[in-house]
């Protein structure tokens, strides 16, 4: 045998090479197709041997389409990639996501991190240590907090909404506008802050390839050896002036919160970021350390520049194109408040049951989280709608199938009164159960969103005050169909009357034109 290399020449070291490589990819094929622990899930061929149809959808955008896609030919669980299950199913949700499942999370959340040091909320796989650092995030995330932040957010909302009517005479619509970027910002024109949520965006979609790539666990263990540096040097200028800004941002809060400390409350900025660093652990010690702070703001900007910005936009789409519903809206509004400036966190706006129905509705029509969140079944493996799944193995459940299962929902189409019981509508409160048990915006058990509260709070009173004060519509005439589907598109995103988003990690939207009026006295 070695005199038989050793006659090799270079052309047939070449041909022998290729010849094993051959071998051994359809020696993997034929494992992952046929004797694999999953073989016996359905899915497309080339999905259930090779996770490059994963990695393309989500290079492309569609990865929730294409999801959405194998849940129409395949039903409710769905092979993905040789190691990856997805479902779309109320009770394979449960079994995944909630406290007691047999799960952590999967390598995903790993490939988010720049280096070593980037370890936040978000990125934590390993249950304990998550738990321990979700238990001080949740101190930035409070009832107090909530109140404290109450005047930041109400004094950049009223300022926005007169900016949407900047230069209009009374009864004057303005100009056309795309709400996705209007909904992305606060300030019109020239400013170092407006690139900002669109820097969040290149961002997501700069990494979020890398975290779906079929060569995920060879990236992992080549990033600690000189792959992160590697990135660092061919990221592109606006992703470093991303990291850089919230670096700075970091720095002068941290700045501003040892100096205000000592003074009285009532002189103290007293918004999320000033509880993030008052965060106390078990011991009494500050919770972070400040590279801890940059990981975590990190992760709040992303969350937070999308979910609300995502809802503001989602919810103008559909209200622009269903009058009926959008003066349902402004008339329950109007009867709770007497002036815009009456529309605060209070019973009042938690009575407002239309209002947060058309949230619910825009949240689950156009989820924040498109795809699956990834979960890694842990030793002794779970127990999955029946079926085990050994350890190992990956599942989840993806955000745009769940909210689109017209099992649960039915017709794919924008009705908010499905979340209010009420014998005129049809609803029961039995229907609405059914609903919620399969609705989550935020995420269920130990990886749920900590600040749903304020999720739900900064669209609320947007809208409410925005609808106060002005009148808002589709433009009659020029580009005013964006953000709908293309009647001539690809299946699954040819529906006009459901907003049209990216996956990119976060929901990427283009989208609604919409214009304004101020509302006559």
């Amino acid at each position: 045998m070695s005199h038989s290399f050793a006659g090799l020449t270079p052309g047939g070291w070449v041909t022998y090479s290729i010849t094993v490589v051959i071998i051994m990819l359809a020696c993997q094929i034929i494992y992952n197709a046929f004797l694999h622990p999953l073989s016996k899930v359905l899915g497309r061929f080339f999905a259930r041997v090779s996770g490059l149809p994963s990695w393309y959808s989500a290079m492309s955008g569609d990865r929730h389409i294409w999801l959405w896609q194998l849940f129409q030919i395949y039903g409710p669980k769905v092979r993905i990639t040789p190691n990856t299950v997805v479902f779309c199913d109320p009770v394979a949700y449960r079994d995944i996501y909630s406290n007691k499942a047999n799960v952590q999370k999967g390598p995903f959340y790993e490939a988010w991190q720049k280096d070593e040091y980037d370890v936040n909320t978000f990125s934590t796989r390993e249950k304990k240590v998550h738990a321990r650092q979700r238990k001080m995030l949740n101190q930035s995330f409070t009832e107090q907090s909530l109140l404290a932040s109450q005047p930041f957010m109400v004094k950049h909302v009223d300022r926005w909404i007169e900016l949407l009517v900047l230069g209009t005479q009374d009864g004057e619509w303005s100009e056309p506008m795309n709400f996705a970027d209007l909904s992305d910002t606060l300030e019109p024109g020239e400013n170092p802050f407006r690139v900002i949520p669109h820097s969040v965006v290149q961002y997501m979609q700069f990494f979020y390839p890398l975290t779906r790539s079929p060569m995920l666990e060879l990236i992992l263990w080549l990033k600690p050896g000189g792959l992160d540096n590697l990135f660092k040097s061919i990221t592109p200028p606006h992703i470093k002036n991303y990291v850089n800004f919230v670096q700075t941002c970091v720095d002068k809060r941290l700045a501003l919160y040892s100096e205000q400390k000592k003074e009285a409350v009532s002189a103290q900025r007293q918004d999320m970021f000033w509880f993030l660093c008052d965060a106390k652990d078990d011991d009494g010690r500050p919770a972070y350390s400040d590279g801890e702070l940059h990981a975590e703001a990190n992760m709040l900007i992303v969350g937070g520049t999308d979910t609300t910005s995502l809802q503001l936009a989602g919810i103008m789409f559909y209200l622009t194109r269903d009058i009926c519903r959008l003066q349902k809206l402004v008339q329950e509004i109007q009867s709770r408040f007497q002036t815009p400036e009456d529309i605060v966190h209070g019973p009042e706006l938690t009575g407002c049951t239309y209002l947060r129905a058309c949230i619910d509705e825009t949240m689950r029509l156009s989820p924040s989280g498109p795809s699956e969140l990834p979960r890694q079944v842990r030793k002794g493996g779970t127990i999955i709608n029946g079926d085990f799944y050994q350890e190992g193995t990956i599942v989840g459940a993806s955000g745009w199938e769940t909210g689109h299962n017209e099992d649960v929902y039915g017709e794919e189409v924008f009705r908010p009164e499905r979340w209010i019981p009420d014998e005129g509508t049809g609803v029961t409160q039995e229907d609405v159960n059914i609903f919620r048990a399969n609705f989550h915006p935020f995420a269920k058990g130990p990886g749920s969103c900590p600040g749903k509260n304020i999720a739900i709070l900064e669209p609320s009173i947007t809208i409410a005050r925005m609808l106060h004060r002005l009148e808002v519509r589709k433009p009659p005439t020029g580009e005013n169909s964006l953000g709908e589907g293309n009647p001539n598109g690809g299946w699954g995103k040819r529906n006009q009357n459901i907003f049209q988003i990216q996956d990119s990690y976060i929901s990427v939207r283009n989208g609604p034109m919409v214009q304004f009026k101020k509302r006559r006295v």
